[in-house]
């Protein structure tokens, strides 16, 4: 009887351990997927979410994706672009006038700009967005992140009421090589499933958090 208890608790935790390594495949997988597509339908705002910014210079990644979210609204994809991100501590600029400034000096009008300054990880930054976004009555968003980030961007932005797509930049070192890839890919995998069991966010690398 004892023998064959072992055995009923060995496949209980074999099917458990199968289950988990398939959630795994199946989220990175998904996160791979939604990293291929480009959506960009006509939008209340681009939202670009903030990465590091060194006294008001945006980072590579950062500026990757301001050039990409510069692009967008030149198509005419949405009449703003919000610039969004809070500061470390001691910084003297936060992500999102640092964002703000960038896309000003390439031409965007001041009053095409919207720099939402809270926020130190996607899941702060998307509830701030969502405020900006019911004080003007906006609904839809596109979304402006690295690829492997875009996932679950746009479930938290889902999450905080706003209609989202995903519009990920296709520059910059996030997407520079395989291996570089497949770590993102991993880190967001990780992420994204810790957001879904627990409703938070991690802190992390820039665009992970």
């Amino acid at each position: 009887m004892a023998v064959r208890a072992g055995s009923l608790v060995g496949r209980a935790v074999g099917a458990a351990v199968l289950a988990f390594f398939l959630l795994v495949v199946s989220t990175a997988t998904a996160i791979w997927w939604t990293a291929r597509q480009d959506s960009r339908p006509a939008s209340d705002a681009i939202v670009v979410l903030g990465s590091a910014q060194y006294n008001g210079v945006p980072s590579s990644i950062f500026e990757a994706r301001l050039e990409h979210a510069l692009r967008l609204y030149e198509a005419g994809v949405a009449p703003v672009i919000v610039t969004v991100g809070g500061k470390a501590a001691g910084d003297q600029f936060t992500e999102a006038e640092a964002g703000r400034d960038y896309l000003a000096e390439a031409g965007v009008p001041g009053d095409a700009l919207l720099p939402v300054q809270e926020g130190v990880d996607t899941l702060e930054s998307m509830r701030a967005v969502s405020a900006a976004f019911d004080e003007r009555g906006w609904g839809s968003a596109v979304l402006v992140t690295d690829p492997w980030h875009a996932m679950r961007a746009e479930r938290m932005a889902e999450d905080a009421g706003i209609a989202a797509d995903s519009s990920p930049t296709r520059q910059g070192p996030a997407v520079q090589t395989r291996t570089t890839q497949f770590r993102y890919i991993l880190r967001e995998t990780a992420a994204y499933l810790l957001y879904r069991a627990t409703g938070e966010s991690v802190a992390g690398a820039p665009g992970i958090g």
